[in-house]
């Protein structure tokens, strides 16, 4: 199953808004096949175990599969038919699918053809490596992680709000992996306006860049941005009715999409923005800046895990940008509590990773 654990995160961001799956195929304690799900569309992980393997060879073996095997019929046949046709004689599952058209249903069809199922093994593990996709499958919302960056002193930027570099190349790299994990990446109008970012994928090899979403209430993004000029068909500016209609017109000519949005707290409503990300079937989005849309999304509750990177610096400044900005909390009760806080070295700076 560790084994099938580390096949499935290959898939990383090539199979959402599906699940990432591993699977091995062992009989008489050999391991005669292995595979994963390699994109959105493709063969299932079962699938690929068994390729180019005799239907005798794989009479009576355990498949270890960390996911619970489709019964539908989607993109694909369901994998549960060719379990039985294979003869596979027992089956060990990481966690039951969430999706309500397998959940359990996969078990059962196996289980009443003669196969021993047997249901849990690495659960823990399985969950949390697609916890995006349970998020989006029960929710039809999106996973959030909202992440930032920060010096010790818990600043992002100078008071002249330079911000390049805070971190090391250790972190940037992460968080480009992360990038690549998730469908999409959101940011506030100042970053754009400050930092003018592509938000891409620049490392060697073969990426899918994300999908960009920019919160601008007031619709100021300049039309000379990177974004707008180097990647409009994968961006969406989600503004609302305070923005010019013009330049609303001219954004969309260059080839973005516009998301007219709700106003709430006087600024994008972000609920409203995470609901239509979800019928567009985007299951994931990392929220990447700056410190007032990230407020705004954890007052809102739409955060579900929060990334910060720790540089070892100090910039100091009362005026100097910090993570989280906004109206902030007033009571010590009202604080926004996480949960499960681990820790470690991500070249000389620490990455914290919690949930909300």
């Amino acid at each position: 199953m560790k084994r099938a654990v580390k096949l499935a995160w290959r898939g990383a961001g090539w199979v959402n808004p599906n699940p990432m799956v591993g699977a091995v195929v062992v009989k008489d304690g050999q391991v005669i096949g292995e595979g994963f799900h390699e994109y959105f569309g493709g063969n299932h992980a079962e699938v690929n175990a068994m390729l180019g393997i005799s239907d005798d060879a794989v009479a009576g073996s355990t498949l270890y599969v960390t996911l619970e095997p489709c019964a539908h019929t989607g993109k694909t046949p369901p994998c549960v038919n060719l379990i039985v046709e294979k003869r596979i004689a027992r089956v060990v599952i990481g966690m039951a699918d969430p999706n309500p058209l397998v959940n359990g249903k996969g078990i059962s069809f196996m289980q009443s053809n003669g196969i021993r199922v047997e249901l849990g093994l690495m659960e823990s593990q399985v969950r949390e490596m697609n916890e995006a996709f349970i998020k989006y499958i029960s929710t039809q919302r999106p996973f959030v992680l909202l992440k930032s960056a920060m010096t010790l002193d818990g600043k992002i930027a100078t008071v002249t709000n330079a911000s390049r570099w805070i971190t090391g190349e250790a972190s940037r790299k992460m968080v480009h992996l992360l990038r690549q994990q998730l469908s999409a990446v959101m940011v506030g109008v100042n970053t754009v306006l400050f930092d003018d970012p592509l938000l891409n994928i620049r490392m060697k090899g073969t990426w899918k860049n994300p999908l960009k979403v920019i919160a601008d209430t007031h619709g100021r993004i300049s039309t000379e941005a990177k974004l707008l000029s180097n990647d409009p068909q994968l961006t969406i500016i989600a503004t609302t009715g305070l923005a010019d209609p013009q330049k609303i017109k001219q954004i969309e000519r260059m080839g973005a999409q516009v998301l007219i949005c709700p106003v709430k707290n006087s600024v994008v409503d972000l609920s409203f923005v995470m609901q239509s990300l979800g019928k567009m079937g985007v299951d994931s989005i990392m929220i990447e800046g700056g410190s007032t849309l990230a407020f705004s999304a954890l007052q809102e509750g739409i955060v579900d895990k929060m990334i910060t990177f720790i540089a070892p610096k100090i910039l100091g400044g009362v005026n100097a940008p910090t993570s989280v900005g906004g109206n902030g909390i007033e009571t010590m009760e009202d604080a926004i509590n996480l949960k499960n806080m681990r820790t470690r070295k991500v070249g000389q700076d620490l990455m914290i990773e919690a949930w909300v």
